[in-house]
């Protein structure tokens, strides 16, 4: 069985590296900045049904799972189930996550679901390589929306429906980027404590204070039609934040009649508060990227712009030197 997964593994990798090759020579790269892309699919499809729900939803999230993984939770209740948002090309990046802080079998007696959200890709041939990737390694959800910039936040709300859906007993859920580096060790031992009591309605990240940019230029430009306000609620990063289960349902079911904007992570703080749930300060969360030191990378759970090379190279040294004080 092994061997076949190292040829199976090896086949796809060759596969990814003569297909981008191809493709960055041949094909134009589908950009959809600057479209909404939310209502793209007007028909209605059968979904998930989470209770009565008295009025009618004005974003009914009407996606069907392309791939999908229900049973990832059967077997037993994972502690944290980490959702990483990711792209059709950034496999190197997804493999870095595997072989390093989102491999499922670092913590023993400690069970980690990890996942990578992905829409679907304009073109066929990078959707089929992704296909095959996750029959190797069953940690890909896709949902059949169109994988762009403006569609982050349908990305993270599959997440929220995934859980909600199939995974409603773990007990802490981690949304973050395939760029970023997490101490796992901190998150798990420092923040979320596995010996003691779940915590429900619990959200906390790098919690930011702001408002909406209206700016065309800027790449988190926000139209006056879209979001009248000048400012927006409290809301974590989007590069990192953790939520206790629970409140991945109630996120899911208050954006159903929440009207959707494309800065995910704005988009979420806005149901958090019609939620009554305040987002908590962490300063261990960074949503920028730091120079490496093995002291100041203990000290902290999440780093943003870590390349695939950076994150194996902070991985072994951390691993490898856990008995130096600092």
């Amino acid at each position: 069985m092994a061997s076949k997964v190292s040829c199976l593994y090896v086949l796809t990798v060759v596969c990814w590296a003569s297909a981008l090759w191809y493709l960055s020579i041949t094909r134009p790269t589908s950009s959809y900045n600057g479209h909404r892309q939310f209502n793209s699919i007007s028909v209605a499809r059968k979904n998930v049904s989470f209770g009565n729900i008295r009025t009618r939803p004005i974003n009914p999230h009407s996606f069907d799972f392309l791939i999908n993984e229900p049973n990832k939770c059967e077997k037993s209740v994972p502690f944290l189930v980490i959702l990483i948002s990711t792209t059709h090309k950034e496999f190197d990046a997804r493999q870095a996550i595997r072989e390093t802080w989102g491999d499922e079998n670092n913590f023993k007696g400690i069970k980690i679901a990890t996942l990578f959200l992905l829409g679907k890709n304009a073109d066929p041939v990078l959707n089929q390589m992704v296909e095959q990737e996750s029959q190797i390694f069953h940690d890909i959800i896709v949902e059949d929306f169109i994988d762009s910039y403006h569609n982050l936040t349908l990305k993270t709300l599959m997440g929220m429906r995934w859980v909600a859906t199939f995974c409603s007993k773990a007990k802490y859920v981690m949304k973050t980027d395939s760029d970023i580096f997490v101490n796992m060790d901190n998150l798990i031992y420092k923040l979320l404590k596995p010996n003691t009591k779940p915590r429900r309605r619990y959200f906390t990240g790098y919690v930011i204070n702001g408002g909406p940019i209206r700016d065309v230029r800027s790449k988190w430009y926000m139209p006056r039609d879209l979001y009248p306000d000048s400012n927006y609620p409290p809301f974590c990063s989007g590069t990192g934040y953790i939520f206790s289960a629970d409140v991945a349902e109630l996120i899911y079911k208050t954006s159903l009649h929440t009207r959707l904007l494309h800065l995910e992570d704005v988009y979420v703080g806005l149901c958090l508060r019609k939620l009554g749930i305040h987002p908590f300060q962490n300063s261990g969360f960074n949503h920028w990227k730091m120079a490496y030191s093995l002291c100041r990378y203990r000290r902290v759970i999440t780093v943003h712009q870590i390349t695939p090379e950076e994150m194996h190279r902070i991985w072994n040294d951390m691993s490898s030197k856990k008995h130096l004080r600092c």
